[in-house]
């Protein structure tokens, strides 16, 4: 007998439950990691992909700066061309779009 533990307590840690329970609990929390965190990570880029690709001229544009403006041209290296005013006009790279706005939002500013 040790002095600090005693025999039932040491016999109880070495009885330990079922060696298939550490891989039945690191699967549940690698579902729950998936359900929880990638899918839905997956699922918004997807989104995000599907926006980027249906831009087009004349769309009213909402980028992640807080920019609204109007498309004046898509170029295929991936950058947009928007008209904040009459007289502004700034270039984008296309993945920095966040929404696109209904037709009349930048009236209605």
């Amino acid at each position: 007998m040790s002095f600090f533990t005693s025999d039932a307590v040491a016999a109880a840690a070495l009885s330990q439950g079922s060696p298939y329970s550490l891989v039945i609990m690191l699967v549940v929390f690698g579902l729950i990691f998936y359900f929880m965190i990638l899918r839905p990570q997956q699922k918004r880029a997807k989104e995000h992909k599907k926006l980027m690709d249906s831009i087009s001229k004349g769309d009213e544009v909402l980028t992640t700066g807080g920019l609204v403006g109007r498309v004046t041209k898509v170029a295929q290296t991936g950058y947009v061309a928007i008209a904040l005013n009459d007289t502004t006009e700034v270039v984008f790279k296309r993945d920095f779009v966040a929404a696109i706005l209904p037709k009349g939002t930048m009236k209605a500013l």
